[in-house]
């Protein structure tokens, strides 16, 4: 009897791996899947089988060319009028039911999600509709959140008066960005993005998106245009994420929750192929900084940087604010060897000559 059921707590645990991980191995599922939990492939094969029969997995081609993908269990679409709508009616009447089956942590987050993008659509957009879109797979849940309104970026960067819409990314990225500091705290989007396994955002032909598994934030341009704003959230169905652990993430102590704590991808400063060498660059970098208390600041994807743009922000501002602690992380020698400089008040050229 332990035996047996030991082999169905096996079995169940195998089935659960492999419509998690299937997404990421459509071809080579079976290989990876024996190989982790040392079987066959036939005996992966008969789960597999399984998983098919019950409309959790589709086959696709012939065996020698196989590929798996997991097939959309339920969708669900619907739109409303932005005019007089409240995110928490909306919740209840239209989603909620449609989640309850979720890990009550999974569900926490949905609601989370849901009310922060529909709230900023409601309070900001600035458009006549919203549309919600929802899908469920077996390993996760997807959700489209659009609204035909001026479209996030254009909006940030009218209101703030930044240079143009890349620069508006920047500063979501950042964290306690809002166009409207009365009725918002400005951290909506920045904690949502970082909740969620995958959050995009695309408007106006650009295109902004964070992954959990990495820290730093990347900016597309698409070649169509599109008005409005559409914002996409998926998460697996069985994540052990909760919204706690994400708010700790970016505080100084487990005691203190406030968003005290951020990590800015410096290559998001970058437009196209220029590089980073002006105090101008730095002062864009560093705008609004003194509202944390520690910044971290990536420079993953940056090769070198200039003395100007070195000294405007390793020197210059942790001068006049010393209560703002800069953490610089992924440099290369050539940008360590830059920020050492600045932070003695060395001169040094503009650039490494052996390198430009």
């Amino acid at each position: 009897m332990v035996k047996t059921m030991r082999i169905i707590v096996k079995g169940v645990k195998l089935r659960d791996f492999v419509i998690n991980i299937l997404p990421d191995h459509p071809r080579d599922i079976v290989a990876y899947t024996a190989e982790r939990y040392g079987l066959t492939r036939q005996a992966i094969n008969r789960h597999i089988n399984t998983l098919i029969k019950e409309g959790l997995v589709q086959a696709e081609g012939k065996t020698n060319k196989r590929t798996y993908k997991l097939p959309i269990l339920r969708e669900y679409s619907f739109s409303v009028s932005l005019n007089g709508l409240e995110e928490h009616k909306l919740w209840i009447s239209n989603v909620s039911e449609l989640l309850k089956d979720l890990p009550d942590n999974v569900y926490t987050i949905w609601n989370h999600g849901f009310s922060e993008m529909v709230n900023n659509a409601i309070d900001h957009s600035g458009g006549t509709t919203l549309k919600i879109t929802l899908e469920k797979t077996a390993a996760t849940t997807n959700m489209k959140v659009i609204d035909d309104g001026i479209g996030i970026f254009r909006k940030i960067k009218n209101e703030l008066r930044l240079e143009d819409e890349r620069h508006a990314i920047l500063e979501l990225a950042k964290g306690k960005l809002t166009t409207d500091p009365i009725k918002h705290t400005g951290e909506g989007i920045f904690f949502t993005s970082r909740i969620f396994d995958h959050y995009h955002i695309l408007s106006e032909g650009i295109f902004f998106t964070h992954n959990i598994d990495e820290e730093e934030d990347w900016i597309l341009e698409r070649d169509k245009p599109k008005e409005g704003t559409i914002v996409f959230m998926s998460i697996k169905n069985k994540s052990d994420r909760t919204t706690k652990e994400i708010y700790a993430k970016y505080a100084l102590s487990r005691e203190d929750y406030g968003f005290t704590r951020t990590i800015v991808p410096v290559r998001l400063l970058q437009h196209g192929q220029e590089q980073l060498i002006s105090r101008s660059q730095g002062k864009r970098l560093l705008a609004r900084f003194d509202r944390f208390k520690v910044v971290l600041l990536d420079f993953k994807g940056i090769d070198e940087i200039g003395q100007a743009f070195a000294d405007e922000v390793f020197r210059v501002f942790p001068g006049s604010h010393p209560d703002v602690k800069l953490i610089p992380v992924n440099t290369t020698k050539e940008v360590k060897k830059l920020i050492k400089r600045a932070k003695t008040g060395s001169s040094l050229p503009l650039f490494n000559q052996t390198n430009a």
